[in-house]
């Protein structure tokens, strides 16, 4: 997800990404331990974004 996407949306709306996100990545990395993903960069693009989206609510003060 592009930081313009993200400067779109409504604090609601990026509350709930990041909480979906969260979920995903945490799935992601313990799929990862188990077995090997076929592509370990979706760990990387899923924390970087869920970093984009802290940024963003920082940014706004909540």
């Amino acid at each position: 997800m592009k930081m313009s996407e993200i400067t779109n949306m409504e604090t609601a709306e990026l509350q709930e990404r990041l909480a979906d996100y969260k979920k995903k990545y945490d799935s992601l990395k313990l799929s990862h331990a188990v077995t090997p993903l076929e592509n370990p960069m979706e760990i990387r693009k899923m924390r970087r974004t869920i970093a984009r989206l802290m940024t963003a609510l920082n940014q706004r003060g909540n």
